[in-house]
């Protein structure tokens, strides 16, 4: 919706209504991933696009029954359909659009979702786009990181939106979940498309080892934006990293402190040393440990490495809370050996940090199995 937001918002704060069609889910070739958004204006103007030519004209004349009755539809396009040719869509691919009617009336947050978008702060919008009770279709779950505004119907439905949306806005991702008309989770006839406005969080990883390599699988397998750094050339290839995002040859510390003046890392960043030289991992761990906001700081070595390490580290300055913050040696007890075995482990302290997990075995545990 990024990219017809400005457009929404003026005819929005105008008091105008407004048609949007909003592909809340793919199969096969779609053209346009979830998310894309086409507006049919007051003035039947069309902006944006929802399948890069295909069903646009399908939509807009949707759109215009819609602003005249108010009533959403959820509709698919596809192959399957025996007018999936008359409307369009040849590319072979399936798509569901959900269009609405949009004004003060029934999206009264918009103005500030908008503000949270241009302001780059988390937020995202579940919209119910079907149910077996007509009137809850169409209602609304703003969610952030910190709260929640909106409401679905029912209390239990929007503790479990809110609690998956969560999940998505940490990963940055957008999709259509599914539950049972009261929130239950292994239920269906209720689909909820969360729409997360957030950049993807990033994964750096220092050192590019064998152990990198896996972490960087695993982490781009858990919608990071995965960054491999290290001095030697001959090593950071992006042969070497093919599920990395990006290859960087530089110096670590150097690296990092350029990656912080520029902005470019948040309360969601994960930085993994995986190096265990202290010529590069001392000067990087001087820099990630006096960073203001991340979400976790790791670094690879046995436990004597950690302790000279440590050493090192408040013999350059470091205060003591400022040491306690760096998770080393990294990853939980999994008996792990292999790169990849250590690269789950890794992960698995990562998302129990995130989300407030013990790291315990679930038979073991009562209470909530989602913190």
């Amino acid at each position: 919706m990024r990219d017809v937001l400005d457009r929404l918002l003026t005819w929005w704060e105008a008091g105008e209504s407004v048609a949007v069609g909003t592909v809340v889910a793919t199969f096969q070739s779609a053209p346009r991933p979830p998310g894309a958004v086409m507006l049919v204006g007051p003035g039947l103007e069309a902006v944006g696009s929802v399948s890069g030519g295909c069903v646009e004209g399908a939509v807009y004349q949707l759109g215009e029954e819609i602003l005249e009755s108010g009533e959403p539809v959820l509709q698919r396009y596809g192959v399957s359909d025996e007018s999936a040719f008359a409307v369009g869509l040849t590319c072979g691919g399936i798509l569901d659009v959900f269009v609405e009617k949009v004004d003060r009336t029934t999206f009264p947050e918009l103005a500030e979702v908008a503000a949270d978008i241009a302001d780059g702060r988390p937020v995202a919008v579940a919209t119910v786009v079907a149910h077996p009770d007509p009137a809850r279709i169409g209602r609304r779950l703003i969610v952030r990181p910190d709260g929640q505004s909106g409401s679905t119907g029912s209390d239990r439905v929007d503790d479990a939106i809110a609690d998956d949306a969560r999940g998505l806005l940490a990963n940055g991702r957008t999709e259509t979940l599914e539950y049972g008309p009261d929130g239950q989770r292994r239920g269906e006839g209720m689909r909820v498309f969360v729409s997360s406005y957030a950049p993807v969080p990033r994964l750096l990883v220092f050192g590019a080892i064998d152990f990198a390599a896996a972490v960087a699988r695993l982490g781009s397998f858990l919608g990071y934006r995965v960054t491999v750094c290290d001095a030697r050339a001959v090593f950071a290839t992006a042969t070497r990293f093919p599920f990395a995002d990006e290859v960087i040859v530089d110096w670590p510390h150097r690296y990092l402190s350029a990656e912080a003046a520029a902005g470019r890392l948040d309360e969601r960043t994960v930085i993994c040393v995986l190096t265990h030289d202290p010529k590069f991992d001392v000067p990087l761990l001087e820099v990630a440990l006096r960073l203001p906001q991340v979400a976790y700081i790791g670094a690879m070595g046995s436990r004597r490495t950690h302790d000279d390490r440590l050493k090192r580290l408040r013999e350059a300055g470091l205060s003591e809370t400022e040491v306690a913050r760096l998770a080393s040696p990294i990853g939980l007890d999994l008996g792990a050996r292999t790169p990849e075995e250590t690269a789950v482990s890794i992960a698995a302290e990562i998302i129990a940090q995130r989300w407030g997990g013990a790291g315990q075995r679930l038979s073991a545990a009562a209470g909530p199995i989602h913190h």
